[in-house]
């Protein structure tokens, strides 16, 4: 994810790479064909000649050039790196879960109020064109996917206590987007199976608002499954539906021929996400689009759904 996010804005107009850190000498050369994940990375090689290099957090924070971190660690780091860095007085975005539970995030909410300084989640789904085409309505139900093969890189994905498991890792995107879109709901019913150890974390959650539900299903699947992710959103106007496979979202509206909801071709959704958060930061806004209370209270019930599927 630090590699996706260094490609979206190493060129932005907007903003300006300082700084990058990492442990490994060869990332820190700009050399990242090493690195894997479900999304694309073939763009092995970055010039970091003009940004300065450190291995460790707190020697960056220590840098009076850098107003803002953006952190893309393994979940489990994502607290305690954002509150030494939101009490260097630094402004932050964390990569998507924000934490591990919401006391975590609550108290990274409190401590970014302490400082004066933003805080943001990387929701970077609110930011991409496929999903932003998406409006509430009347809603008479919904439904997203999410689901890939479990990963083969980073073991501590496997480790529940370090991650949250391959349901709350993927899923949260959708269960942010529910909560962006719907509100919070009432309550929510699960199962699935989980063996972590096999690779395997899989979820059928039912999301029960008053007069709908909203359905939230995926995970870590056995073999080479590849990535894919999906919604389709009925509501009194017309049905939204939208395939990772497929392309472009389709709108089919009331008494119309359906409508290919095309997004202009710039867009990066990363990018999109990474700017904001920037021009916040420097105009002194909070980030309305984004907030970290939603984004706390996605964590919340991400693990309420892992909750009720164990019950």
């Amino acid at each position: 994810m630090g590699v996706t996010h260094l490609k979206s804005v190493i060129d932005s107009s907007k903003i300006r790479v300082a700084a990058v850190i990492s442990s490994d000498e060869k990332k820190l050369a700009g050399d990242f064909s090493d690195v894997g994940g479900n999304l694309d990375t073939t763009s092995s090689s970055i010039d970091l000649s003009n940004v300065k290099k450190y291995k460790r957090l707190e020697d960056a924070l220590a840098d009076r050039e850098i107003d803002a971190v953006d952190l893309c660690l393994p979940t489990y780091l994502h607290a305690p790196a954002a509150t030494v860095a939101l009490r260097s007085g630094k402004h932050v975005l964390i990569e998507k879960p924000m934490a591990l539970d919401e006391a975590e995030c609550q108290a990274l909410i409190a401590e970014s109020k302490r400082a004066n300084k933003l805080l943001m989640c990387g929701q970077v789904l609110r930011f991409f064109p496929m999903y932003s085409v998406l409006q509430p309505g009347q809603l008479l139900s919904g439904r997203f996917r999410r689901r890939c093969a479990a990963p083969g890189w980073g073991g501590w994905l496997k480790d529940k206590k370090k991650s949250g498991g391959g349901v709350f890792d993927l899923l949260i995107h959708d269960v942010d987007m529910m909560i962006h879109l719907y509100g919070e709901p009432k309550s929510v019913t699960a199962s699935g199976y989980e063996d972590l150890a096999g690779g395997i974390d899989l979820i059928d959650a039912q999301f029960h608002y008053e007069g709908f539900v909203v359905n939230i299903s995926g995970g870590w699947h056995p073999g080479q499954y590849p990535f894919s992710m999906e919604y389709t959103i009925v509501a009194s106007n017309g049905t939204w539906d939208y395939s990772f496979k497929d392309g472009d979202p389709v709108f089919y509206g009331l008494d119309t021929e359906p409508q290919t909801l095309t997004p202009p071709e710039e867009v990066d959704g990363y990018r999109a996400q990474l700017e904001y958060f920037a021009d916040c930061a420097l105009t002194g806004r909070e980030p309305e689009f984004c907030r970290p209370e939603e984004s706390a209270r996605a964590v919340y019930w991400a693990k309420k759904m892992e909750e009720a599927r164990n019950a």
